[in-house]
């Protein structure tokens, strides 16, 4: 009999509600993931330090790491640290820099990783995919999907409301990355897979139509489930695509043309994502998706996150030049200075009215 289905890269255990770190220590008993009881755990000196006093009694059997920051030498430290430790796993407890570490981390000594997030700034916390900065700047490692993701949403309660909005605006964004991948395969012909558009869709959909806020439990269990969903999309057609268009190149493009000034990736991601849908003609979409944007106080103008006209004109006309190769509506339109100021002005007036 022939396979007739496709496996897909998926976390084992995916435990998301208030309270889900009190059982913790059950989930990483699971024999898929440590069957000693032998764990090499990579905590931050910020939130993932403070919850260590919490967990360590149900955790004999680990040994905490701390980790700096999140560039590509922490990771290969914190690798080369726990090499030899025989480990059956290992867990990164933190934001996106200590769950980025830790990934690579684990990918590069053959250990499976669960990931344990303190927000939800982006969907990096199930993608398999580990970013780090380097001495050039910041570069994208493919890494295996967490083995587990466990997100107590009291704890993600807890942690500043701008990590929250930012992981809103890299969801949100996933609207845009899909319809510039319909447009490539209209075009160019690039080729879709259904399945990994279903999910990241449907995760950017189900946040932009939700209509609870940053303070309710219910909001933030549907923002935690499409970042976990948008990751695993990625996993399934083997790219960034589903989760990435001309959105995160304009996201991408401010990170390198003003690396001292960008705001968050979430809140860039956003801000690109409406004006995006506005370059597309989805002018109902685009103001719809800036409404519900603002509405969780994400920006939706450059000015908003302290960007002249100027520059964010700028952004935009350097953005493709950050993923050669990929084809989004920027690409299509190849717009100019003066074309993307004249559109820039009708975006703004629209989103205003």
């Amino acid at each position: 009999m022939p396979v007739l289905t496709r496996l897909i890269p998926s976390p084992v255990v995916v435990d998301i509600r208030p309270g889900a770190l009190d059982d913790l220590a059950s989930v990483l008993a699971d024999q898929r993931i440590s069957h000693s009881g032998k764990l090499a755990v990579a905590v931050s000196n910020g939130s993932g330090a403070k919850l260590r006093e919490r967990i360590a009694p149900a955790l004999p059997g680990a040994t905490w790491y701390e980790v700096g920051g999140g560039t590509l030498d922490d990771a290969i430290r914190l690798a080369g640290a726990i090499k030899a430790g025989h480990y059956d796993a290992v867990v990164g407890l933190g934001g996106g820099k200590i769950i980025d570490c830790a990934k690579f981390a684990a990918a590069r000594v053959g250990l499976p990783l669960v990931a344990v997030p303190t927000n939800l700034a982006h969907d990096g916390l199930c993608s398999p995919v580990a970013t780090l900065d380097n001495d050039a700047g910041r570069g994208s490692y493919g890494v295996p999907n967490p083995i587990a993701v466990v997100i107590d949403l009291d704890v993600i309660r807890d942690a500043p409301v701008r990590f929250v909005r930012s992981g809103i605006g890299d969801a949100v964004s996933n609207v845009s990355a899909i319809a510039d991948w319909e447009l490539a395969n209209r075009v160019n012909g690039e080729k879709i897979d259904g399945l990994a558009a279903a999910m990241a869709r449907q995760a950017g959909e189900a946040v932009l139509r939700h209509p609870g806020g940053i303070g309710d439990n219910d909001f933030l269990q549907v923002l935690a489930e499409a970042l976990v969903l948008s990751g695993i999309a990625m996993s399934v057609s083997g790219d960034s695509r589903p989760s990435s268009g001309a959105c995160h190149e304009i996201n991408h493009a401010f990170d390198l043309l003003f690396p001292k000034r960008a705001a968050s990736h979430g809140e860039q991601c956003g801000l690109g994502a409406a004006f995006a849908m506005y370059l597309r003609g989805a002018h109902e979409g685009s103001a719809y998706m800036a409404e519900v944007l603002h509405r969780h106080g994400l920006p939706v103008l450059p000015e908003e996150i302290g960007f002249t006209v100027d520059e964010f004109v700028q952004v935009v006309e350097f953005a493709p030049q950050t993923r050669p190769g990929r084809y989004t509506i920027l690409e299509h339109l190849d717009l100019k200075t003066n074309q993307i100021k004249d559109i820039y002005s009708d975006y703004a007036k629209a989103i205003s009215s």
